[in-house]
């Protein structure tokens, strides 16, 4: 069972920045892909970056130039760098782990999830 808790999020103003953290239990973090979502009110939870074990990642592209994701495997915490936020990020976003196999864009194919960090961004 691996547990993660986010932490970092918070009301900013536009072009701001927040830096989120995921922290994981266990001994084994540096061997899953991890991921961030993000869900909007009445709107489906969506992809915005992952990184696989090997520090390779991936950002979609309406977070690419603003967003970074990361990793420290020695701490076991997973980070999303968020610069020049806009008001349109504004959501709930979820660290997620996958137990084998690279990193997707695919929600369903995460195997845990943290509880969310709430990132509001005003105009």
């Amino acid at each position: 069972q691996v547990q993660l808790v986010e932490s970092g999020g918070g009301l900013v103003q536009a072009g701001g920045s927040l830096r989120l953290s995921c922290a994981a239990s266990g001994r084994t973090f540096s061997t899953y892909a991890m991921g961030w979502f993000r869900q909007a009110p009445g709107k489906e939870r969506e992809f915005v970056a992952a990184i696989n074990r090997s520090g390779n990642t991936y950002h979609v592209d309406f977070v690419k130039g603003r967003f970074t994701i990361s990793r420290d495997n020695a701490k076991n915490t997973l980070y999303l760098q968020m610069n020049s936020l806009k008001p349109e990020d504004t959501a709930v976003y979820y660290c997620a782990a996958r137990v084998g196999g690279g990193y997707s864009v695919t929600p369903a194919y995460y195997d845990y999830w943290g509880q969310g960090t709430q990132v509001t961004v005003s105009s």
